[in-house]
């Protein structure tokens, strides 16, 4: 069996030594990848499912969203363009290719100078790294929040032994 710390973001990095936009950009990430972490960490079925209203995604429909989200943030920091089906993955699966987008995203920030060649791209037209904070990034805070929330509601609440603020499970 695996280790949880097999996985990215069981704790969060050591934050760069240099204030820079894309060392704070990448800190931003690795914050959104620590809460993702433990936000999914021990999702079961009936989590996955759940839905609070007719009109609201599953917690599955909100991680592949999230999913997502992190292709778009990744392919920023890869200078490629958007675009093209993504294969079919497992929960499991999905959650752990998320970390890793996050994480390589984060790693290609922490060392940039100058974020503004990163943009949105696709087909036709594109988007500057500001709309890579307020769009996917910000965006994927608020669904990690939701998917928290989502499994208070199921009865499996985010552990009370992980602290947001420094980034570590607590003894």
């Amino acid at each position: 069996m695996k280790s949880h710390q097999d996985l990215p973001y069981f704790q969060i990095p050591e934050p760069s030594t240099e204030f820079t936009a894309g060392s704070t950009t990448s800190r931003m990430i690795d914050g959104l990848g620590f809460r993702y972490y433990w936000a999914t960490d021990g999702l079961v079925e009936k989590d996955l499912t759940f839905k609070p209203n007719l009109e609201a995604r599953t917690t599955e429909e909100t991680i592949d969203h999230i999913y997502n989200l992190s292709i778009r943030i990744l392919y920023a920091t890869l200078k490629k363009v958007n675009g093209g089906e993504q294969p079919e993955l497992t929960f499991v699966e999905k959650r752990k290719k998320t970390l890793e987008n996050l994480l390589q995203a984060s790693t290609i920030l922490r060392e940039s100078k100058d974020v503004s060649d990163y943009k949105i791209l696709f087909p036709d037209k594109e988007f500057s790294f500001w709309c890579v904070i307020n769009g996917p990034i910000a965006d994927a805070i608020w669904h990690v929040g939701q998917i928290v929330s989502f499994r208070r509601s199921t009865g499996n609440p985010f552990s009370n032994s992980v602290s947001v603020l420094t980034g570590k499970q607590q003894d």
